[in-house]
């Protein structure tokens, strides 16, 4: 028997791309902006509050942060975004997507902006407001995750949906550039007003009182995206598919999509029982594993593969623009010249690898399929980094360093033109609806799981061998890269193998994909009912 929908969800899979696709992308990523602002500005100032922090007076080095501090600041946003991953992704389903969308944001805000008030009689005092405020920023943060990508999967066509999902997603490149730009405005004004001699003439006189501020109002600015997308999510109507499948209010649906479609619908609340029947089973049931627990686990183990790799990849970053004479030794500049370098060596790096790569998965992800952009970005990342480890010291040598940043930048183009996006992307498609944002949280939160084990991992890793911090540039080199990118590469075959637990939800509306039963005689086919692979 032909498969059956209910009239609203049926015209939103053949829907043309319209404006209100485009309204709704620019609603969520402006979230996704925030959010990559956010999560990423804090690596441009960590060198700049070592320097005003944890300078000792009368000691030659001009100060960093303390391992401990360091991984408390970076792995306190990371565990907020956890909690707000599965908090919200549960809430989600509980009780509607749009219900706790402005109240993500409205954390996002308070972070960003209290973020930059941190306060405190000593540094360690400053350092702890510090991360009990980003703790609540990553909250907010990854609320965002299975929020925005629910929301847009379900207002999509099945045509265009992986293009418009991996729009929001893409806005994260966008969010990182900004970041940069803001740092490389406000390090280069305060340096010009205030002038600060070269660190060998006077080491205190190098980190003007001034730069205090910096620091802060780079992390400020992160509210203000936020700010203007609040109004918009508040007004957002509730998804036709949550309404109708979840919520089982049909006639809700037809009048809310009959505002959004501009097309009047009828509600026939009569199908709704046929069409929901025997979908109260919840995300740890046995049901669900025989149904979609393979697929779970791909989503999940992919997604944790992934974050490890990505948010690795920082390991090389100081080395090589060391290397590349972008950064000079930290004892020959100021403060905020050293803030000014690092933000425009990032720049680069953005602009050359990473805001290509998400939009190149924009362009094809709906031609070439979800999974075949996530084998080769796999692929790619894992020769990349064989080939880096390989010629490690090849690389190094006057006259071929370009290549090893050429390489770098490659590095994250198939990162983000590759699982970045995708691992993003397949889970708001391949679940039923009223799993949807719940299985989301977990991948994504499985993700950030992933994330501080490659960070914590390598930024101890970073330290010498005798287990001191004196390390010239903060970060492994010579035999200490070449080991950790060949523990990436291996990351990078864990992921190719992941991706075959996951269906491709190229061309095919959310109910297909998921084996939602969509009729009663689909319904009656219960667990018997196969989703090819």
């Amino acid at each position: 028997m032909a498969r059956q929908q209910l009239q609203v969800l049926h015209a939103l899979d053949v829907a043309r791309t319209q404006r209100y696709h485009a309204w709704a992308v620019v609603i969520a990523g402006m979230g996704f902006f925030a959010d990559a602002y956010d999560i990423f500005c804090i690596t441009l100032v960590t060198k700049l509050l070592g320097r005003i922090y944890y300078h000792v007076p009368g000691q030659p080095d001009p100060g960093m942060l303390p391992r401990r501090i360091e991984a408390a600041i970076n792995g306190v946003t990371f565990c907020g975004m956890i909690v707000g991953q599965l908090l919200f992704g549960w809430l989600g389903d509980k009780v509607g997507r749009k219900m706790f969308y402005g109240k993500t944001i409205m954390l996002m805000i308070m972070g960003s902006f209290l973020s930059g008030l941190s306060f405190g009689n000593t540094a360690d005092g400053v350092m702890a407001t510090l991360c009990f405020f980003r703790f609540w920023l990553g909250v907010g943060i990854g609320g965002d995750y299975p929020l925005s990508a629910t929301i847009i999967s379900e207002y999509s066509n099945k045509r265009s949906r992986g293009s418009l999902i991996a729009a929001v997603f893409a806005m994260e490149g966008f969010g990182i550039l900004a970041g940069c730009i803001v740092t490389l405005v406000v390090s280069a004004t305060f340096q010009a007003r205030f002038n600060p001699p070269a660190y060998e003439e006077d080491p205190m006189a190098s980190v003007p009182p001034q730069a205090d501020y910096v620091w802060r109002i780079i992390l400020m600015v992160g509210a203000i995206p936020a700010v203007f997308t609040y109004r918009w999510r508040v007004m957002m109507p509730e998804t036709a598919r949550y309404t109708a499948l979840v919520a089982r209010d049909a006639e809700k649906a037809a009048r809310d999509m009959s505002k959004v479609l501009k097309v009047e619908f009828t509600g026939e609340q009569d199908k709704i029982e046929s069409f929901t029947r025997d979908r109260d089973y919840g995300v740890f049931s046995r049901r669900f594993a025989r149904r979609h627990g393979w697929h779970l686990v791909g989503a999940v183990a992919s997604w944790f593969v992934l974050d490890i790799v990505f948010y690795s990849q920082i390991i090389l970053q100081e080395e090589i623009f060391r290397d590349v004479k972008w950064i000079p030794e930290a004892r020959t500049m100021s403060a905020l010249e050293e803030a000014y370098r690092v933000a425009r060596g990032q720049a680069i790096i953005a602009l050359c690898g990473t805001l290509p790569g998400y939009w190149f998965t924009v362009a094809f992800v709906d031609v070439v399929g979800r999974k075949a952009i996530q084998f080769l970005g796999f692929t790619m990342m894992k020769g990349l980094m064989l080939v880096v480890a390989a010629f490690y010291h090849h690389l190094t040598q006057p006259g071929r360093r370009i290549w090893l940043v050429v390489m770098y930048a490659f590095t994250f183009f198939f990162a983000n033109f590759g699982p970045n996006s995708t691992t993003f992307i397949i889970p708001a498609e391949i679940f039923p609806a009223h799993v949807r944002t719940t299985c989301h949280g977990i991948s994504s939160a499985a993700g950030k799981v992933g994330a501080i084990v490659g960070t914590f991992g390598f930024l101890y890793a970073s330290q010498r061998a005798d287990g001191s911090n004196e390390v010239k540039s903060g970060y492994p080199s010579g035999i200490g890269v070449r080991a950790s990118l060949f523990v990436l590469a291996a990351c990078n075959v864990l992921g190719i193998i992941f991706t075959c637990l996951l269906p491709e939800p190229n061309g095919r509306s959310l109910e297909e994909v998921s084996g939602e039963p969509i009729n009663r005689e689909d319904a009656d086919l219960g667990d018997s009912r196969v989703l090819p692979l």
